[in-house]
């Protein structure tokens, strides 16, 4: 029924995050707490296939967190993958996605509701390190800032103009625009991000690029050469959509 859909869905995909999923979900879960929001929230973690324990310290969870669900995967997708799945099992109204290392922290979530429908314009509001109005705590290393620069001058000339950072993990959607991109996607690992900003666009959704603080976190599963081959994912973005092979109009 439609009166009790949650609220707000919050999406945390996840790999091989046993040493940090366990203090993310207890911070989440008591920002979620705190908010009247009619219908209440949900959290979904979605193991990627993850090798250690990350599956089972979630579920553990749910004793404590009685509105978290556990999406545990035997196989390795891929981030885009299971962040489109958790997109399209979640519920609420609105659906964030969020990274298992809390590099932004959940209370930047307000800066991104202020600017969504209901009470905004936009139909995905988007967290950014890439404007002035941005803070990093602490920056990541130079020879990553100097890939991560290059890769968005050429994603902003190829795909989604305007944007100064696609890649950050902290992207909040109305149903409608969640269930309308998702449902299309085709990137299962890095590039995702690109292809879903691509896509909103491509199919009329309007989308808000907001300051946030962000922190780097050590251990991240994101390495250097990551952007390059995110590169070669816009290629295939790109001629996606000059190709029409996201058939779009025609399927909607």
């Amino acid at each position: 029924m439609e009166s009790t859909r949650p609220y707000l869905s919050v999406i945390i995909p996840a790999y091989n995050e046993e040493e940090r999923i366990g203090a993310t979900l207890d911070i989440v879960a008591s920002f979620l707490k705190k908010q009247s929001y009619a219908g209440g929230p949900e959290i979904i973690v979605v193991s990627d296939g993850s090798k250690d324990k990350t599956a089972d310290i979630a579920e553990a969870a749910r004793t404590r967190i009685p509105f978290l669900r556990v999406i545990a995967n035997n196989e390795n997708h891929g981030k885009g993958w299971v962040v489109r799945q958790g997109m399209l099992e979640a519920k609420g109204g609105l659906r964030l996605f969020t990274d298992a290392d809390n590099a932004t922290p959940i209370e930047e979530l307000d800066k991104l509701m202020s600017w969504i429908k209901p009470n905004g314009i936009y139909d995905i509001a988007i967290g950014s390190i890439g404007l002035a109005e941005s803070k990093v705590d602490r920056p990541e290393p130079l020879p990553r800032v100097l890939a991560g620069r290059l890769a968005n001058f050429l994603i902003q000339l190829v795909a989604v103009g305007g944007i100064q950072d696609t890649q950050r993990g902290f992207k909040l959607f109305t149903a409608e625009s969640a269930e309308a991109v998702f449902s299309k996607t085709t990137i299962d690992r890095w590039g995702f991000d690109i292809e879903v900003l691509a896509l909103a666009r491509k199919l009329g959704f309007t989308v808000k690029e907001v300051p946030i603080r962000w922190v780097h976190m050590p251990g991240s599963k994101v390495k250097a050469d990551i952007y390059y081959k995110t590169l070669v994912e816009l290629a295939k973005i790109r001629w996606r959509l000059w190709t029409d092979a996201y058939r779009i109009g025609k399927s909607q």
